[in-house]
Protein backbone atom coordinates (compact mmCIF):
# COMPACT_ATOMS: atom_id res chain seq x y z
CA UNK A 1 0.00 0.00 0.00
CA UNK A 2 1.36 3.54 -0.54
CA UNK A 3 0.93 5.81 2.14
CA UNK A 4 1.30 9.20 0.51
CA UNK A 5 -2.40 8.06 -1.29
CA UNK A 6 -4.02 7.62 1.98
CA UNK A 7 -4.92 11.24 3.11
CA UNK A 8 -6.13 12.07 -0.63
CA UNK A 9 -8.89 9.17 -0.59
CA UNK A 10 -12.30 9.46 1.20
CA UNK A 11 -14.66 6.72 2.04
CA UNK A 12 -16.95 5.23 -0.65
CA UNK A 13 -21.01 6.04 0.13
CA UNK A 14 -22.75 2.50 -0.27
CA UNK A 15 -26.04 1.19 0.43
CA UNK A 16 -27.84 0.14 3.87
CA UNK A 17 -29.48 2.05 5.88
CA UNK A 18 -29.03 1.30 10.20
CA UNK A 19 -32.55 2.74 10.57
CA UNK A 20 -34.49 -1.14 10.91
CA UNK A 21 -38.22 0.97 10.50
CA UNK A 22 -36.99 1.72 7.16
CA UNK A 23 -37.88 -1.04 4.66
CA UNK A 24 -34.10 -1.27 2.76
CA UNK A 25 -34.22 -1.13 -0.79
CA UNK A 26 -30.74 0.81 -1.19
CA UNK A 27 -29.25 -2.36 -0.46
CA UNK A 28 -28.76 -5.31 -3.00
CA UNK A 29 -29.01 -8.09 -0.94
CA UNK A 30 -31.22 -11.21 -0.85
CA UNK A 31 -34.02 -10.68 2.15
CA UNK A 32 -33.85 -14.53 2.87
CA UNK A 33 -31.28 -16.88 3.47
CA UNK A 34 -30.99 -20.79 3.42
CA UNK A 35 -32.74 -22.86 5.49
CA UNK A 36 -30.66 -23.66 8.73
CA UNK A 37 -28.23 -20.78 8.37
CA UNK A 38 -28.89 -20.09 11.81
CA UNK A 39 -28.43 -23.35 13.67
CA UNK A 40 -24.78 -23.80 11.85
CA UNK A 41 -23.73 -20.52 12.74
CA UNK A 42 -25.01 -21.33 16.19
CA UNK A 43 -23.00 -24.57 16.49
CA UNK A 44 -20.06 -22.88 15.01
CA UNK A 45 -20.15 -20.31 17.47
CA UNK A 46 -18.16 -22.48 19.96
CA UNK A 47 -15.30 -22.67 17.64
CA UNK A 48 -14.19 -19.23 17.73
CA UNK A 49 -12.57 -20.07 21.32
CA UNK A 50 -9.53 -21.25 19.59
CA UNK A 51 -8.34 -20.16 15.59
CA UNK A 52 -9.69 -22.01 13.28
CA UNK A 53 -7.98 -24.72 10.77
CA UNK A 54 -6.26 -22.21 7.95
CA UNK A 55 -6.69 -24.55 5.30
CA UNK A 56 -10.50 -24.37 5.59
CA UNK A 57 -11.10 -27.67 3.39
CA UNK A 58 -14.56 -27.94 4.18
CA UNK A 59 -15.02 -24.23 2.48
CA UNK A 60 -12.71 -24.58 -0.07
CA UNK A 61 -14.29 -27.99 -0.86
CA UNK A 62 -18.27 -26.13 -1.72
CA UNK A 63 -16.99 -23.04 -3.13
CA UNK A 64 -14.91 -25.78 -5.42
CA UNK A 65 -17.92 -27.41 -6.09
CA UNK A 66 -19.98 -24.69 -6.33
CA UNK A 67 -18.60 -22.76 -9.38
CA UNK A 68 -16.19 -25.52 -10.74
CA UNK A 69 -13.06 -25.64 -10.08
CA UNK A 70 -10.47 -27.57 -7.74
CA UNK A 71 -10.53 -26.46 -4.04
CA UNK A 72 -6.78 -25.67 -4.41
CA UNK A 73 -8.20 -22.87 -6.80
CA UNK A 74 -10.02 -21.68 -3.91
CA UNK A 75 -8.63 -18.57 -1.73
CA UNK A 76 -10.76 -18.11 1.07
CA UNK A 77 -11.54 -14.01 1.57
CA UNK A 78 -13.51 -12.24 4.29
CA UNK A 79 -15.77 -11.00 1.29
CA UNK A 80 -15.28 -10.39 -1.50
CA UNK A 81 -13.85 -7.00 -1.25
CA UNK A 82 -11.16 -8.28 1.07
CA UNK A 83 -10.07 -10.44 -2.05
CA UNK A 84 -9.70 -7.39 -4.16
CA UNK A 85 -7.55 -5.68 -1.47
CA UNK A 86 -5.45 -8.94 -1.73
CA UNK A 87 -5.87 -9.34 -5.62
CA UNK A 88 -4.31 -5.47 -5.96
CA UNK A 89 -2.25 -5.54 -3.31
CA UNK A 90 -0.32 -8.02 -4.84
CA UNK A 91 -0.90 -6.98 -8.38
CA UNK A 92 -0.78 -3.54 -8.40
CA UNK A 93 2.51 -1.06 -8.20
CA UNK A 94 2.99 1.85 -8.06
CA UNK A 95 2.16 3.78 -11.39
CA UNK A 96 0.08 0.80 -12.79
CA UNK A 97 -3.04 1.73 -14.96
CA UNK A 98 -6.06 -0.75 -14.53
CA UNK A 99 -8.67 -0.30 -16.60
CA UNK A 100 -11.84 -0.54 -14.35
CA UNK A 101 -15.61 -0.05 -15.80
CA UNK A 102 -17.60 2.95 -14.73
CA UNK A 103 -20.24 3.71 -13.58
CA UNK A 104 -19.19 0.71 -11.57
CA UNK A 105 -18.55 -0.22 -7.89
CA UNK A 106 -16.61 2.49 -6.48
CA UNK A 107 -14.70 0.55 -4.47
CA UNK A 108 -12.15 -0.60 -7.44
CA UNK A 109 -10.77 2.99 -8.01
CA UNK A 110 -10.62 3.38 -4.04
CA UNK A 111 -8.45 0.08 -3.45
CA UNK A 112 -6.25 1.17 -6.75
CA UNK A 113 -5.19 4.15 -5.28
CA UNK A 114 -4.37 3.06 -2.04
CA UNK A 115 -1.67 0.39 -3.83
CA UNK A 116 -0.25 3.77 -5.79
CA UNK A 117 -2.02 2.53 -9.00
CA UNK A 118 -3.85 4.51 -11.82
CA UNK A 119 -7.33 3.79 -12.26
CA UNK A 120 -8.40 4.35 -15.55
CA UNK A 121 -12.13 4.76 -16.39
CA UNK A 122 -13.95 3.03 -19.17
CA UNK A 123 -17.60 3.18 -20.25
CA UNK A 124 -18.98 -0.37 -18.87
CA UNK A 125 -20.17 -0.74 -22.19
CA UNK A 126 -16.76 -0.74 -23.88
CA UNK A 127 -14.53 -2.49 -21.05
CA UNK A 128 -15.07 -5.79 -22.73
CA UNK A 129 -13.05 -3.82 -25.55
CA UNK A 130 -9.79 -2.36 -23.90
CA UNK A 131 -6.80 -3.05 -25.56
CA UNK A 132 -5.10 -5.24 -22.10
CA UNK A 133 -1.59 -4.16 -23.70
CA UNK A 134 -2.35 -0.71 -22.29
CA UNK A 135 -3.10 -2.11 -18.47
CA UNK A 136 -1.40 -4.30 -15.86
CA UNK A 137 -5.11 -5.25 -14.76
CA UNK A 138 -8.54 -5.08 -16.63
CA UNK A 139 -11.47 -5.46 -13.82
CA UNK A 140 -15.13 -6.28 -14.87
CA UNK A 141 -18.14 -6.58 -13.13
CA UNK A 142 -20.28 -8.86 -14.44
CA UNK A 143 -23.15 -8.26 -13.98
CA UNK A 144 -22.31 -4.37 -13.21
CA UNK A 145 -22.94 -2.80 -10.61
CA UNK A 146 -25.45 -0.19 -10.77
CA UNK A 147 -26.63 -0.78 -14.14
CA UNK A 148 -27.47 -4.54 -14.54
CA UNK A 149 -25.68 -5.03 -17.05
CA UNK A 150 -24.35 -8.82 -17.75
CA UNK A 151 -21.87 -9.59 -20.09
CA UNK A 152 -21.81 -12.78 -22.36
CA UNK A 153 -19.32 -15.58 -21.44
CA UNK A 154 -17.30 -15.57 -25.19
CA UNK A 155 -16.68 -11.86 -25.22
CA UNK A 156 -15.33 -12.42 -21.67
CA UNK A 157 -13.39 -15.35 -23.19
CA UNK A 158 -12.16 -12.94 -25.98
CA UNK A 159 -10.84 -10.77 -23.85
CA UNK A 160 -9.29 -13.12 -21.65
CA UNK A 161 -7.79 -14.73 -24.62
CA UNK A 162 -6.08 -11.19 -25.33
CA UNK A 163 -5.38 -10.57 -21.41
CA UNK A 164 -3.27 -14.34 -21.68
CA UNK A 165 -1.04 -12.44 -24.58
CA UNK A 166 -0.06 -9.67 -22.85
CA UNK A 167 0.33 -10.87 -19.93
CA UNK A 168 -1.95 -8.40 -18.29
CA UNK A 169 -4.58 -9.97 -15.48
CA UNK A 170 -8.04 -9.82 -15.85
CA UNK A 171 -10.45 -9.25 -12.58
CA UNK A 172 -14.01 -10.44 -12.66
CA UNK A 173 -16.23 -8.98 -9.96
CA UNK A 174 -19.12 -12.00 -9.92
CA UNK A 175 -21.11 -10.90 -6.64
CA UNK A 176 -24.17 -10.77 -9.03
CA UNK A 177 -23.53 -13.56 -10.93
CA UNK A 178 -25.19 -16.19 -8.74
CA UNK A 179 -28.54 -14.36 -9.74
CA UNK A 180 -27.95 -15.29 -13.47
CA UNK A 181 -27.81 -18.63 -15.39
CA UNK A 182 -24.09 -16.96 -17.02
CA UNK A 183 -21.20 -19.84 -16.45
CA UNK A 184 -18.34 -18.16 -14.08
CA UNK A 185 -15.01 -17.46 -15.52
CA UNK A 186 -13.69 -19.16 -12.37
CA UNK A 187 -10.32 -21.36 -13.69
CA UNK A 188 -9.66 -19.27 -16.52
CA UNK A 189 -6.18 -18.89 -17.50
CA UNK A 190 -4.74 -15.47 -16.08
CA UNK A 191 -8.20 -14.82 -14.67
CA UNK A 192 -8.87 -14.12 -10.89
CA UNK A 193 -12.81 -14.00 -9.89
CA UNK A 194 -14.22 -12.42 -6.70
CA UNK A 195 -17.28 -14.16 -4.93
CA UNK A 196 -19.24 -13.05 -2.26
CA UNK A 197 -21.82 -14.21 -0.37
CA UNK A 198 -23.26 -11.15 0.91
CA UNK A 199 -25.77 -10.81 -2.13
CA UNK A 200 -27.33 -14.22 -3.19
CA UNK A 201 -27.19 -15.54 0.69
CA UNK A 202 -28.49 -12.15 2.47
CA UNK A 203 -25.03 -12.42 4.37
CA UNK A 204 -23.41 -8.97 4.00
CA UNK A 205 -22.83 -8.71 8.08
CA UNK A 206 -20.90 -12.52 8.09
CA UNK A 207 -18.19 -10.61 5.73
CA UNK A 208 -17.03 -14.45 3.70
CA UNK A 209 -16.25 -15.04 0.20
CA UNK A 210 -13.55 -16.37 -1.79
CA UNK A 211 -11.51 -15.71 -4.86
CA UNK A 212 -10.63 -18.17 -7.30
CA UNK A 213 -7.27 -18.49 -9.19
CA UNK A 214 -4.93 -20.58 -11.44
CA UNK A 215 -1.49 -21.55 -11.71
CA UNK A 216 1.38 -19.76 -10.03
CA UNK A 217 -1.45 -16.93 -9.71
CA UNK A 218 -3.51 -18.74 -7.38
CA UNK A 219 0.21 -20.38 -5.31
CA UNK A 220 1.09 -16.47 -4.62
CA UNK A 221 -2.68 -14.65 -3.89
CA UNK A 222 -2.67 -18.38 -0.93
CA UNK A 223 0.67 -17.40 0.26
CA UNK A 224 -0.04 -13.57 0.53
CA UNK A 225 -3.71 -13.66 2.30
CA UNK A 226 -4.01 -13.15 5.91
CA UNK A 227 -4.01 -16.00 8.05
CA UNK A 228 -7.40 -17.00 9.49
CA UNK A 229 -9.29 -14.64 6.90
CA UNK A 230 -12.19 -16.23 7.67
CA UNK A 231 -13.99 -16.96 11.34
CA UNK A 232 -14.97 -20.49 12.13
CA UNK A 233 -18.40 -19.48 12.17
CA UNK A 234 -18.17 -18.01 8.56
CA UNK A 235 -16.55 -20.95 7.01
CA UNK A 236 -19.41 -22.83 8.68
CA UNK A 237 -22.20 -20.74 7.19
CA UNK A 238 -20.29 -20.41 4.22
CA UNK A 239 -20.01 -24.24 3.32
CA UNK A 240 -23.50 -24.54 4.33
CA UNK A 241 -25.32 -21.81 2.25
CA UNK A 242 -22.60 -22.90 -0.87
CA UNK A 243 -24.40 -26.49 -0.88
CA UNK A 244 -27.66 -25.19 -0.76
CA UNK A 245 -28.18 -24.51 -4.68
CA UNK A 246 -31.85 -25.55 -4.52
CA UNK A 247 -32.22 -22.45 -2.28
CA UNK A 248 -29.95 -20.43 -5.36
CA UNK A 249 -32.52 -22.09 -8.14
CA UNK A 250 -35.93 -20.60 -6.17
CA UNK A 251 -34.12 -17.06 -5.95
CA UNK A 252 -32.96 -16.50 -8.95
CA UNK A 253 -36.45 -17.60 -10.14
CA UNK A 254 -38.27 -15.35 -7.64
CA UNK A 255 -35.68 -11.96 -8.83
CA UNK A 256 -36.15 -13.42 -12.51
CA UNK A 257 -39.89 -12.68 -12.24
CA UNK A 258 -40.53 -9.64 -9.90
CA UNK A 259 -37.64 -7.53 -12.00
CA UNK A 260 -39.64 -7.68 -14.71
CA UNK A 261 -42.76 -6.96 -12.91
CA UNK A 262 -41.08 -4.08 -11.36
CA UNK A 263 -38.98 -2.52 -14.94
CA UNK A 264 -42.63 -2.61 -16.02
CA UNK A 265 -44.22 -0.23 -13.54
CA UNK A 266 -41.35 1.67 -12.68
CA UNK A 267 -41.19 2.46 -16.20
CA UNK A 268 -44.34 4.50 -16.00
CA UNK A 269 -42.53 7.16 -13.88
CA UNK A 270 -38.60 6.34 -14.72
CA UNK A 271 -36.29 5.32 -17.31
CA UNK A 272 -35.38 1.65 -16.24
CA UNK A 273 -32.00 0.42 -17.21
CA UNK A 274 -32.49 -3.25 -18.36
CA UNK A 275 -30.83 -5.59 -15.82
CA UNK A 276 -29.98 -9.34 -15.17
CA UNK A 277 -29.16 -8.46 -11.44
CA UNK A 278 -31.41 -8.04 -8.43
CA UNK A 279 -31.60 -4.44 -8.49
CA UNK A 280 -32.77 -1.74 -10.96
CA UNK A 281 -31.16 1.91 -12.22
CA UNK A 282 -33.82 4.57 -12.52
CA UNK A 283 -33.32 7.71 -14.92
CA UNK A 284 -35.59 10.42 -13.47
CA UNK A 285 -36.24 14.19 -14.24
CA UNK A 286 -37.28 14.53 -11.11
CA UNK A 287 -35.38 16.24 -7.80
CA UNK A 288 -33.25 12.81 -6.74
CA UNK A 289 -33.15 15.01 -2.98
CA UNK A 290 -36.94 15.29 -2.97
CA UNK A 291 -37.38 11.25 -4.74
CA UNK A 292 -35.93 10.04 -1.70
CA UNK A 293 -37.03 12.06 0.84
CA UNK A 294 -40.80 10.87 -0.78
CA UNK A 295 -39.81 7.29 -0.62
CA UNK A 296 -38.47 7.78 2.95
CA UNK A 297 -41.67 9.70 3.92
CA UNK A 298 -43.37 6.30 3.29
CA UNK A 299 -40.87 3.91 4.92
CA UNK A 300 -38.60 3.08 1.94
CA UNK A 301 -34.71 3.64 1.36
CA UNK A 302 -33.80 3.25 -1.68
CA UNK A 303 -29.94 4.34 -3.61
CA UNK A 304 -28.81 7.61 -4.02
CA UNK A 305 -27.61 6.60 -7.33
CA UNK A 306 -25.60 10.06 -8.04
CA UNK A 307 -22.82 8.58 -6.09
CA UNK A 308 -21.43 6.22 -8.99
CA UNK A 309 -19.08 8.27 -11.44
CA UNK A 310 -20.92 10.10 -14.49
CA UNK A 311 -25.10 9.16 -13.00
CA UNK A 312 -26.56 12.84 -11.91
CA UNK A 313 -30.00 11.63 -12.02
CA UNK A 314 -30.47 8.40 -10.93
CA UNK A 315 -31.53 6.16 -8.31
CA UNK A 316 -31.36 2.22 -7.96
CA UNK A 317 -33.78 0.10 -6.04
CA UNK A 318 -33.01 -3.57 -5.01
CA UNK A 319 -35.41 -6.27 -5.62
CA UNK A 320 -37.01 -8.27 -2.99
CA UNK A 321 -40.00 -10.37 -2.59
CA UNK A 322 -43.46 -9.43 -4.24
CA UNK A 323 -44.92 -8.25 -0.81
CA UNK A 324 -42.04 -6.00 -0.41
CA UNK A 325 -41.71 -4.86 -3.72
CA UNK A 326 -45.67 -3.97 -3.90
CA UNK A 327 -44.61 -1.24 -0.99
CA UNK A 328 -41.66 0.05 -2.85
CA UNK A 329 -43.94 0.23 -5.84
CA UNK A 330 -46.94 2.12 -3.81
CA UNK A 331 -44.59 4.25 -2.01
CA UNK A 332 -43.31 5.41 -5.53
CA UNK A 333 -46.54 5.78 -7.29
CA UNK A 334 -46.47 3.46 -9.87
Amino acid sequence: MDPQTVDTIDRIPHGGTPNPRLLDFSANTNPVSPPGTVSVYESAFSMSRRYPVDDYCEFRAAAAEYVGVEGRQIIPAAGGLAGLRLVFSLLVSSGDSVAIPAPSFGEYAKEIRLQGGKPVFVPYDEILDVDPEKYTLIVVCNPNNPTGTGYSAPKLHRLAEHCQDTETTLVVDEAFLDFTTEPSMAGVQNVVVARSLTKIFGLPGLRAGFLVASGGLCEQLNIARPAWALSAPAAAVGAHCLGDIAFVNETRQRIDEERERMADRLANRFGVYESVAPFLLCKTDESVDELIAEARNEGIAIRDARTFRGLDSHVRVAVKRPHENDQLLAALGV
